[in-house]
């Protein structure tokens, strides 16, 4: 229901536009429904783009809360200041949002390509996260002044009801650039293209309600200016998505090096993949191929080395194997084979089960000649079932089954998941996580996980021992020598930007400070024997004596009295 117009009040001086209704080429009906359709759509543009700064920060720096944190607190406190700037230009508000429009479009499109420019040739993107949140914050923040202007120009209501229609347009506009984002944009057009169309949809939204509807509001040098620059953005942002995949093929080059021979976004991650094309490229152990050793990121993180992941994968494997029985092996995470290769040497094991969250790595693990070659197409045995599953999610699903649908309990867990440090893999390191765990063991079975850079984040691994043993499973931690300086896991990489891997990335030697170890806690309901079982090969890089080393240099190195990390606390971003 529309109130009446309220009376004007004499003495009080106002913007002269703000003060008279607009001349429409529509009726005020049509023409207040332009307005707040126009309110829909900036809505949806400007959520589109907080989306894609914290999604592109996520993955640039890391640590998603953090990241998370940063843009939407500087873009609350900046939608504030954009607040009070747009009061001064009520008076020439038509102007004004036209112009606040094409500037939001421009900055808020190119965001991405720039954050990903500034990682991708100066290592870092933080100060440029910052910035590009500060101004877009700025922008929307405007907006929402301007527009009560415009539409109490079109058709005069009380302040309640014109603040009630525009904000219920403004948070519907809000819910349908949240969903597309992850439904729409992201899978359909990727991280560049989507924030560069989502721009241009900006602009011409702007374009339309002042070019248009406000048109006799604009002074003819006003009109033409605000065409020109439409046309200006219109032309940069069509021009940044002919340009986006060639950007990104220099981008990645810059990161990666010239050997990036497979990137693909799986829908869960960016998958990259350099070297081992060549004969024995792939198998690492000192062998060069043609494009260098095989290395597989992560969304940006190395994942696999081929110069060290034998002695990562036999440190994880054999320890666990090697405790008693072992025909029924579960393996969670480790979709790139390298794990269940190292199973499969033993002669005992009867069954592999591999529950993997991203169906484009199995695919690649499968099919890609150099990593296939590394994994001996471990994948492809007739012992080895896939499951494309979360974890933590077929764990409960177990759980939940009644006993007789669940699955048997397995003799060996292994859990080769990412990192802790990353906080989308906390959930992975929890103290239910390891509980649901528990219940899927045999009676004598063995639950090995890898636990994270045990010296450089002492409190960080002993957190996941403490949690491991929380779930009532006596543990021996141990650690071993080998992890490749550029094997992060922490929630940083803007301060140590990714070495270049046209050259082969050597195995670290034991540095006088102890730095570079991959941890592992091996765990079982009583305390497991430690040591190398009798029914597989000799370990290529792996002896019994470096083995004990590493337990009895985590045995000295223990910290006590951590309290374990649960899903309601998660306690490795502390």
């Amino acid at each position: 229901m529309i109130d009446p117009p309220e009376p004007v009040l004499t003495g009080v001086p106002g913007p002269p536009e703000a003060m008279t209704p607009a001349r429409l080429p529509v009726p005020a009906g049509p023409g207040r429904l332009l307005v707040l359709a126009v309110v829909f759509v900036c809505a949806a543009c400007g959520l589109v783009y907080e989306l894609e700064l914290v999604a592109l920060a996520t993955y640039l720096v890391g640590d998603s809360v953090t990241q998370a944190s940063i843009v939407l607190s500087v873009m609350v406190f900046a939608m504030g200041v954009g607040a009070l700037l747009a009061k001064r230009m009520r008076c020439r508000a038509a102007v004004g949002f036209g112009a606040v429009e094409a500037g939001l479009a421009l900055v808020g499109g190119s965001s991405a390509m720039a954050l990903y420019a500034c990682f991708a040739w100066f290592g870092q993107s933080r100060s440029a996260l910052v910035g590009f949140s500060l101004a877009i914050g700025i922008l929307i923040g405007a907006e929402v002044p301007l527009l009560m202007t415009l539409i109490q120009r079109v058709r005069r209501q009380d302040a309640g009801g014109a603040v009630a229609d525009l904000f219920a347009a403004d948070y519907v506009g809000a819910l349908v650039g949240g969903l597309a984002f992850p439904f729409l944009l992201l899978p359909g057009f990727g991280q560049l293209t989507g924030a560069l169309l989502t721009g241009g949809v900006n602009a011409v939204a702007g374009a339309v309600l002042v070019l248009w509807l406000f048109r006799d509001d604009l002074s003819a040098r006003a009109r033409w200016s605000l065409l020109a620059a439409n046309a200006v953005v219109l032309a940069l942002l069509a021009a940044g998505v002919l340009l986006a995949a060639p950007f990104e093929r220099a981008a990645r080059q810059a990161v990666y090096g010239s050997s990036a021979r497979v990137a693909v976004q799986t829908g869960i991650q960016e998958v990259v993949m350099t070297g081992g094309t060549g004969a024995g490229g792939g198998a690492g152990r000192g062998r060069k191929g043609l494009g260098g050793p095989l290395a597989l990121y992560l969304d940006g993180r190395l994942r696999v080395s081929a110069e060290t992941e034998y002695r990562y994968h036999e440190a994880l494997v054999h320890p666990a194997m090697a405790g008693g029985p072992h025909g029924r092996v579960l393996v969670l995470g480790g979709g790139d084979g390298l794990a269940v290769r190292e199973i499969l040497r033993h002669r005992a094991v009867r069954s592999v089960t591999v529950v993997e969250l991203d169906p484009g790595v199995l695919r690649l693990a499968r099919t890609d000649p150099g990593l296939s070659r590394l994994n001996h197409h471990s994948l492809l045995d007739p012992r080895v079932r896939v499951v494309t599953a979360d974890a933590f999610d077929w764990l409960r699903q177990q759980g939940l089954r009644g006993r007789g649908r669940r699955e048997a309990p397995y003799d060996v867990i292994v859990s080769d998941l990412p990192d802790p440090g990353i906080a989308a893999s906390t959930k992975l390191y929890s103290q239910e996580f390891y509980g649901l765990a528990a219940h899927m063991l045999a009676p004598e079975g063995r639950l090995v996980v890898h636990a994270g850079p045990p010296v450089q984040r002492a409190r960080l691994y002993w957190t996941v021992e403490a949690t491991v043993r929380s779930v009532g499973l006596e543990t021996v931690p141990y650690r071993l020598a080998g992890r490749p300086a550029s094997f992060y896991g922490g929630p940083d990489r803007a301060a140590r930007p990714l070495p270049p891997v046209d050259a082969e990335v050597p195995a670290a030697a034991p540095s006088a400070d102890g730095g570079r170890y991959w941890g592992f806690v091996l765990a079982a309901r009583h305390r497991p024997r430690f040591g190398l079982a009798s029914d597989a090969p000799p370990p290529a890089g792996l002896t019994r004596a470096e083995l004990q080393a590493g337990r009895r240099g985590e045995a000295r190195d223990r910290m006590s009295g951590l309290p374990p990390s649960t899903l309601i606390h998660p306690r490795y971003l502390d």
